[in-house]
Parts: structure tokens; sequence; C-alpha cells
């Protein structure tokens, strides 16, 4: 198999990385400075034990890859990107015959729920992954992966999950198995979504940190992320949408994955933290708050703090805010206000 990996930013960057040090085909697909830094001197993968140097191959665009039957798309762009590339990607040409929306597989690498049926739309044969894994990439050519010994966790399943509970263990075992050899938790699951909306809870937070500053810091913005995911958890109960618990996700990462600190690496937040950071222009709020705010005037739950940060998040990414920038009182301000 050859894995080519569509957005070979944090989370990208650090699988494909993985994954080309041990051993397996690897295609980049990345853009700009940083296409031009993996071309001139190859990914620099930082992870707390190592510094890695990986000449992996780099396209910018879908025409400079000649995609085969074996060729296995790894979608790990944010979500509010994945129309564009999926757009771009579903219809390129595959040797023997159709299309890559027609016959390659394609992995969901991305956080937040909605990528999916969005892949689906546009190709058959679609897997849902959910993601724990800890990376950051602010630099081009640069990617930082701070979890140890494991880099990071995937569970792997069928979207739309199959009625029977079976897996298409043909397709998803043997790419489990390079994700473990390239150290990740990569367990096969037929109930992926209860972990996706287990993740989900936790991603309500990015938005949050990214606007007001980290939890750790500061009891106030660990109290507003209480209300957050109440909310949250509120409007999966009312849609009948079962999640994981806090303990099973614990108990599955236990001492596997440990986040240490890794040398000359900015010291930095989630994904949509490093989107404010790098001045990207957009955030991916509208597929995590924005997610239970859907949810929510579904099924009649109010979601004013969902709402609220939705909001400020977007605003923040259009108008370049620098991430931590506002302040906690005015995120409850602003909620009270509407």
């Amino acid at each position: 198999m050859r894995y080519i990996v569509i957005g070979a930013g944090a989370v990208g960057g650090a699988i494909g990385g993985r994954l080309a040090q041990s051993g397996n085909q690897v295609v980049l697909v990345a853009r700009g400075a940083h296409a031009r830094a993996l071309r001139a001197d190859g990914l620099r993968l930082d992870t707390p034990d190592e510094s890695l140097r990986l000449p992996v191959p780099v396209a910018e665009t879908p025409d400079e890859v000649e995609l085969t039957p074996d060729d296995v798309l790894l979608l790990a762009v944010k979500v509010q990107d994945s129309v564009a590339a999926l757009d771009a990607w579903a219809h390129r040409p595959v040797a023997g015959g159709g299309t890559a929306g027609e016959r390659l597989p394609l992995l969901c690498v991305q956080n937040g729920v909605a990528g999916d049926d969005l892949a689906l739309r546009r190709f058959r044969r679609v897997y849902s992954v959910c993601l724990w894994l800890p990376a950051q990439y602010l630099t081009p050519g640069r990617v930082v992966a701070p979890c140890a010994p494991l880099t990071g966790m995937l569970h792997l399943g069928d979207h739309p999950a199959r009625a029977d509970g079976t897996l298409d263990a043909a397709t998803l075992r043997p790419i489990a198995e390079d994700l473990a050899r390239s150290r990740f938790l990569a367990p096969l699951v037929p109930d992926v979504a209860r972990w996706k909306y287990a993740k989900l809870l936790g991603n309500l937070a990015n938005a949050l940190e990214a606007l007001c500053g980290p939890m750790a810091d500061d009891p106030r913005v660990a109290e507003v992320y209480g209300r957050v995911r109440a909310e949250g958890e509120a409007v999966l109960r009312a849609a009948g949408i079962p999640w994981t618990s806090p303990e099973d996700e614990e108990a599955l990462r236990a001492d596997r994955m440990t986040m240490r600190p890794v040398a000359d690496a900015e010291t930095g937040g989630n994904s949509s933290w490093q989107s404010l950071r790098r001045g990207t222009g957009s955030i991916e709020a509208d597929y995590l708050n924005g997610e239970i705010v859907l949810l929510g005037r579904r099924h009649g739950v109010a979601t004013p703090w969902n709402e609220t940060l939705q909001r400020l998040a977007n605003r923040a990414a259009a108008e370049g805010h620098a991430p931590g920038s506002l302040p906690v009182e005015s995120l409850t301000r602003s909620v009270r206000d509407n």
C-alpha cells in the first residue's frame, strides 16, 4: 500500500512521518512554504525522544500524483477545508480504470464528526477515524508530536457503521497493522462514532482555549468549559447519541501516550489555537461547537455558550486576532448579552 496524506500539517505530518519512518510508501500533500520546505529538507518530525529528518515525496496538487489501486487516501485537512480537498481528489483517475471516489479507500483523520458525511457524498469507500493525536505545525517543514512512547491513538471503523456490527476488516486491518508498527494505537471498532462524539465533547474546549488561554492557567476558563461541555452532553442526550466515558478513554490510553517536553518546540495549544497563531484566516469552530449548536437547534436544546464560542472564534480567525487575547470576562458578557 501507499498512503497519500492529504493535508500534511500537524496531524497529517505526524501520521505520514511515522508511516514513512517505519518503511511504508507515503506521499505528503502540502502547499506553499510548507511544501517547499518539505521538498528541500524533508519532513522534520520532532518528538520527546528524537528529531527526525524524513525524505518523503511531496505533492502540491492531485495532478502530481499518479493514483494506483493500492493507494489509501488519508484526509487530514481541517474539516472546514474538506470540501475543496475532496472535490480535488474524488475525480482523479486511478490506474486500470475508475476514479479515486469510486475505487480508493478514504480515511477521515479529522476532528469533529461532519467530515465523514462530507466525504461520503464524494467517495464510496469512507472510513471514520477517531483522532487522539496532540501535534503542532507552526513552522514550514516541521511537525512536533509530543506524546510518547506512542505518538497517538486512532480508532478505525466503517462509515457508515454496519448494522450487523461487523467491519471491513480486509481493508482496515492492514492499515491498522501499518499504524501499529508506526507507533500508534490503532484499534478497529464497529462503534467508532461513540469514540468520535466523546472526542467532540473534549474538542469543545478548542475554541475556548484558543480565545482565552489554557484551562490549566486559569480556573475561570476551566469553569466556562464545564458549562460548554454540559451543553454538549445535554444535546447528545436529547439526540439519543451515545459516547464513551472519559474513564474508558483514559484506560485505553493509560501510560501509552504521555505528553512530554520537546526540545526547541514553542509552547502552544490545540488545533484551533494553532490556526490563530498561524493566521490561517479560518478555524474549525463551525464543526466542533457548531456541531452542538446544530444538534441543539434540531432537538430544542439551548446552546448559548457554544453559539458564542462559535461566533467569537470565527471572528477572531477572520480578523487575525492573536490566540489568548480575549479576556474570559468578555466571553461571559457576550453569552449574557445574547
